[in-house]
């Protein structure tokens, strides 16, 4: 049921909370670039028997960095002698799902999986997505299931027809144009073929107070957005999809760009999608330790914000949880 007194529509201040929804509890995707991207595999893997299916550009297998920024940057991101090793990556969720702290692997299984890379991305290497495949492969998750894309002549970034910069570009603000609706792709391979796009509402794009949902965590902002398509607001059943942000991306960085030019807006009014748009924010690093800090806002995938990044009631993790919670979806068992 819609608690319509949450939902304060034209007029309502930027600090308002999430509206509860009449969503879907079998229907949730999550997609992501670069940081976004290890963070949505973070989430996919945590709340497994929630989450359906996810979207993946420019990123990499779970707990690729093992609480180290060295890792990140040279094992990762740019291998300088080994790359990641799907082995490693299911081995950490092995141990974790057995300690109760991640939903059980099997939930996995009946996922689908949109990977992309692009062939002038030289932040995230195709190494790196090769062992994100392989990964989901070794969980059981069957190759027609699982659409990846390498034939692109992109850099690095989200790729939106709403772009300025030339697809084979790499630089701030990380959006692309190369002629292709990735959000449209992501979202028709999560969840089947869906309706063609249409415009989306102005007033659909919600401000919301993300610090009441957050409780102080390090690096996430203190407001973030939510597309409600008008008739999630009328009571029908809608569907959620959390997008994340990749680095230098964020609200302090961009403002409501990411939200309003990826792309996804339209075709979550069209087909009943309400989108998530949380965001992370720069946190300053300790004079002592450079390492140990958020510079460029990222989602944490490394261990910034605390040595438990990577579980249910972890951070980051356990914020957004909270957020489609009260969506109205629930993701933790």
């Amino acid at each position: 049921m819609v608690a319509l007194g949450c939902v304060l529509w034209p007029g309502a201040s930027l600090a308002d909370p999430l509206p509860l929804l009449n969503l879907d509890p079998a229907a949730t995707t999550v997609s992501g670039l670069s940081s976004g991207a290890f963070m949505a595999v973070q989430l996919q893997v945590a709340f497994s028997s929630a989450i359906s299916g996810v979207g993946i550009v420019a990123g990499g297998p779970f707990n690729c960095a093992d609480k180290s920024v060295w890792r990140a940057l040279y094992v990762c991101m740019n291998p300088f002698w080994d790359g990641p090793d799907p082995a490693e990556a299911i081995a950490s969720m092995r141990t974790l799902a057995e300690q109760g702290k991640i939903d059980p692997l099997d939930d996995i299984d009946p996922d689908r999986i949109y990977l992309f890379h692009g062939k002038s991305d030289h932040t995230v290497a195709r190494a790196t997505m090769d062992a994100l495949k392989e990964t989901y492969l070794s969980l059981g998750i069957p190759e027609m299931a699982i659409n990846y894309t390498v034939s692109v002549d992109a850099g690095h970034g989200f790729v939106t027809e709403q772009a300025l910069t030339a697809c084979a570009k790499t630089q701030p603000d990380f959006l692309i144009d190369c002629d292709i609706d990735q959000a449209g792709d992501i979202l028709n391979w999560l969840y089947g073929e869906l309706s063609q796009p249409i415009a989306p509402r102005d007033l659909g794009l919600l401000t919301f107070d993300q610090s009441l949902y957050t409780e102080d965590v390090a690096g996430m902002d203190s407001k973030a957005f939510v597309y409600v398509p008008v008739a999630c607001t009328e009571g029908e059943v809608c569907r959620l999809h959390i997008a994340l942000h990749g680095c230098n991306q964020g609200r302090e960085t961009m403002g409501e760009d990411y939200a309003r030019l990826t792309g996804y807006n339209g075709w979550a009014e069209a087909n009943n999608i309400v989108v998530l748009y949380p965001q992370a924010v720069k946190t300053p690093s300790p004079w002592y330790n450079w390492f140990a800090g958020n510079p460029k806002g990222c989602w944490d995938w490394w261990g910034y914000s605390a040595s438990d990044y990577l579980s249910r009631t972890a951070p980051q993790p356990a914020a957004i949880s909270r957020m489609a919670g009260a969506l109205g979806v629930a993701l933790g068992r």
